[in-house]
């Protein structure tokens, strides 16, 4: 039985899509490189985030990663409040909840960043916790989920995270505990078929964690 659900931010619950691809293509543009297609983003799309860079081209001889973080946050973070969340979010956080299973959000965000944009969609009062990382790099967020489950004495069999990307597979594997894809977010539903994780097509489809 299901009583604790983790929920990933970016790509899961906020569709950000489009506007870190558009950040990403103002880099490239900036370098003289080839910009991406938003097929060939949720192709290239992993973690760490500056691997993913990487791969999209980007020469950080030019200008180097830590700019970069710091030139992607001041670029994203008040345009990601124009960004939407998903489709049936509120309504299925609210769903679960009102049959007894704990929902936080954990992301690889700067946690002020974070509770910023959960406090602008009304996702802080709904949820049980928000729990972000202390600096804007993007590193993983297992060491912080970890804690977090240990200090809260959560059990492990009951507990799934959901996530839109393949990193979000290995985070669930490295707490020991199942996870959930939506192919709506970061990376593409071919890359994510290829995980051991359960796929539901629609955030919405959480709703039938009450069953598991």
């Amino acid at each position: 039985m299901i009583k604790n659900v983790f929920l990933d931010f970016n790509g899961t619950l906020i569709n950000d899509v489009d506007l870190c691809l558009n950040l990403l293509n103002k880099v490239l543009k900036e370098q003289g490189k080839k910009e991406v297609t938003l097929e060939e983003y949720k192709n290239i799309f992993t973690f760490p985030i500056k691997k993913y860079y990487e791969l999209a081209g980007i020469d950080f001889s030019v200008e180097s990663y830590e700019k970069l973080s710091i030139k992607f946050i001041n670029g994203y973070q008040k345009a990601s409040l124009n960004c939407n969340l998903y489709d049936g979010v509120i309504e299925t956080i609210k769903f679960l909840k009102a049959h007894d299973i704990n929902v936080y959000i954990l992301s690889a965000s700067e946690k002020n960043n974070l509770l910023e944009q959960c406090n602008h969609f009304k996702l802080t009062p709904i949820v049980d916790d928000v729990l972000g990382l202390d600096n804007i790099h993007a590193a993983s967020k297992i060491n912080l989920a970890l804690d977090y489950i240990k200090n809260k004495n959560l059990n492990k069999e009951e507990i799934i995270f959901v996530g839109d990307t393949l990193h979000d597979e290995e985070v669930a594997k490295a707490l020991g505990v199942r996870s959930i894809l939506i192919p709506n977010g970061h990376q593409s539903k071919e890359k994510l078929l290829k995980s051991d994780s359960i796929i539901f097509n629609d955030f919405k489809d959480l709703k039938k964690l009450i069953d598991f």
